[in-house]
This record gives C-alpha cells, structure tokens and sequence, in this order.
C-alpha cells in the first residue's frame, strides 16, 4: 500500500506533520476531513531504488520484530497505555520502515482504531501472526502476556535464522574472497606474462591457453559481465517472487540430501512453537493451523497444512492429518497426540520445539564442519590450476633454452 506524508491544520490552528499508508490522494484527504484536518500538504513518499530493494536496506527483520514485542511487553507490563507505548517505541526505533508503520499505528490508535487494526493497515511491516496474537490479547485483555510470548517466540525466530547466516556466511566470503583473488590474478598478473609466453616460441599446454582466454574475456568484458551478474541477481530475486516457481523450490528442498534433513527439522520447530503460542491463547484450532500455515517458511508444507483443516472440521485427531503431510518426523505426530489425549496439546508442543531448536543448531554444527574443508580445497583446486597453467610453458621455456 503506498504511503504518503502530509501536513494539516487542526481545529486549534496547530501544524501537524505526520504519515499514512493509504491507496491513493482521495482517501487520504477522507481520512483526514474524517478527523477535522485542514490539508495543507500532501505527497506520496516514493518507494526505496532497486538496488535497495535489492539489497534489503531498511528491510524489517525479525530481530526488529523481536526487540519490538519486548520492549512493547516491558512497557505494558508497567502499566502504560497502548497509546503511550507506540509513542515511546516510534521515537526510539532506528529501522526506518518500522519507524514509519508506529507513526501511522500510532495516529490510528489516536483516532480510536484497535491496536492489531492498526496494523493490518501494515501487514507488510507486521507478521499476520503478530497480527493475529495481538488480536486475540486485545480480545482477552492479555495483551501483555501475549506480547510477552510473542517477543519470545521471535526471539527463537532470530536464533534460527541467525543460525542459517552463521552457518552460511563462511562460504560466502571465502567464495567471494576466492573469486577476488581469481579475478586479480587473471586480470592483472597473467597478462604480465603474455608478452613472454609470446616471445618464446615454445608451444603453450591447453590450461595456459584456456586461462589465456579468461583472462581476455575479464579484461575486455569486466564491467560488462559484472552487469549481467547483477542482472542475474536482480531478475532472481523477482522470479523467486513468483509463486509456482517458489512452491517448486520449496518442493524440492524436501527431497535434496543433506539440505532436506536441516530444511524439515527448521518447519518442524517453527510449526510447533507457533502452534503451541497459539493454542496456548486460546485460539481454535483451525483458525491456529490457517496462521501457523502461512508462517512454517515452505509453500509446499503450507499447502499441506491447510488441507489438514479439512480432517480436522469433520473431527479427525490432529495428529492424523499432521501425519499424512508426509514430512514431519513420527516424533512430532506422537507428541500431538499424547498432547491432545492428555489436554496439553501446547506444553507439548513447546517441548518438541525446544527439541527441534536444539537438533537444528547440531545440524547447522554439522553442515559448518563439512563445508569449511570442501571451500578450502576447492579453492586450493581453483588457485592450483592457475598456477599450473602459468608453471608449465616456463618449464617449456627452460628446456628449449638448455637445449
């Protein structure tokens, strides 16, 4: 939804400067007649470049989302008013979307507006199943505790995801170190030797000739091959944005060795804490599968739990259709169901989270520990190679000249 920034005159002559998440002029100037504003300025902020999409500049992550609830639950907890809350955190928060999307929940909890419809108006700041949460704690009136559960439940959230980073950000600078150090070799120091090569006479060995002519191409296509790797990265992002083609990714991450074991015990951890959070609220157990569907991380795995609502309304065991999605682990169906014959579905299911949470750490242990050997020698392979390539019509050279 595009956002706009506008400034008014109130009924007491004051200049107000604030901004709204609207769809176009005409309802913002509704809005603001609605409240008795006198429109002075208004102008649609323009969305961020490209490139900064590109590059997730000012994205909202879920540490943010995190800091957010507790600092959110703090403040409840001592016994401020929602309203004053979203005017404290909207001052002192540093991500600028999330800045922006407090300022407007603020002026629409000013206006009167529930707090979780308020941010509905921002769903693409706030997760539908923060969303949700604090809509059933408004209900309730636990909000508190339900900021409290949230701001763990994200907190969780970000050690996972911190996790997959740590785990990947090893390769990515050696590969890109490697790629550095390739690069700078071809196109810098074996043109050095050329000349030489050249002037011999000798016969150059099929590596020297081939890295010959990657060097040609870096040196005469640099600056455009590294617009097409940008290109790549750019029209990858978009088609990762379709949703056939990400259900198909995400279906095939569930059969790929060694990523299928980490990718399934990441669901199988995000289904049951959101699951448990939200039974443990009160919310229906359909209503929670339908949230939980839509936050597991897998388009495939979502598909498969919303069909699982089906069994469920005609008044099948959840552990039955849970089971028949095909790629929980058997641990996951028998703690559901000691959970529901037992009445502590939730207490259970936070305690294979708990679990899961702990196997996905080893996993990540695990994968780091295989990867870190197989980049080196990869790059030793890649640097080798060069260095063959450049050895060997000097070794040419030194027998036609002992001859």
């Amino acid at each position: 939804m595009p956002v706009y920034k506008y400034m008014v005159v109130n009924e007491a002559g004051e200049k107000i400067k604030s901004v709204i998440h609207a769809n176009n002029e005409n309802e913002v100037l509704s809005i603001l007649r609605k409240y008795n504003y006198y429109p002075i300025e208004i102008k649609e902020i323009k969305k961020k470049s490209k490139i900064k999409d590109l590059l997730y500049i000012n994205k909202v992550k879920t540490k943010d989302i995190a800091i957010f609830c507790r600092q959110f639950y703090t403040l409840l907890n001592s016994g401020i008013t929602i309203l004053t809350c979203l005017d404290i955190l909207k001052s002192q928060t540093e991500n600028k979307n999330l800045k922006s999307s407090l300022n407007q929940c603020y002026e629409d909890v000013q206006r009167g507006m529930s707090f979780s419809e308020s941010l509905k108006k921002n769903n693409d700041v706030f997760p539908s199943l923060l969303i949700s949460m604090i809509e059933v704690g408004e209900v309730s009136g636990n909000l508190d505790i339900i900021m409290n559960r949230m701001a763990t439940y994200y907190e969780k959230e970000n050690k996972i995801y911190t996790k997959v980073k740590g785990a990947m950000t090893y390769p990515i600078i050696l590969s890109i170190v490697s790629a550095v150090v390739v690069t700078f070799l071809l196109a810098f120091i074996l043109p050095t030797f050329v000349v030489m090569f050249e002037n011999s006479g000798v016969s150059l060995p099929m590596p020297t000739r081939l890295l010959l002519n990657i060097s040609h191409i870096i040196i005469e296509f640099g600056y455009l091959i590294l617009i097409i790797l940008i290109s790549i990265l750019y029209i990858l992002k978009k088609v990762m944005q379709n949703r056939k083609i990400s259900y198909t990714l995400d279906k095939l991450k569930l059969k790929i060795p060694i990523v299928k074991d980490i990718v399934i015990k990441v669901i199988t951890s995000r289904f049951s804490r959101s699951l448990a959070i939200l039974v443990s609220s009160g919310v229906p157990l359909i209503r929670s599968l339908e949230i939980v569907s839509s936050v597991v991380g897998n388009k495939f795995v979502s598909d498969k739990i919303q069909k699982s609502k089906d069994d469920v309304l005609k008044g099948v065991s959840l552990a039955v259709p849970i089971e028949k999605v095909g790629i929980f682990p058997p641990m996951l169906v028998h703690m559901i169901k000691v959970g529901e014959e037992s009445g502590m579905l939730d207490d259970m299911l936070d305690k294979t989270s708990d679990f899961y949470d702990d196997e996905v750490d080893s996993a990540f242990q695990k994968m780091t520990t295989l990867i870190e050997p197989l980049m080196i020698v990869v790059m030793s392979i890649i640097v080798g190679f060069i260095v063959l390539a450049i050895i060997l019509p000097m070794f040419d050279m030194i027998n036609t000249v002992s001859y």
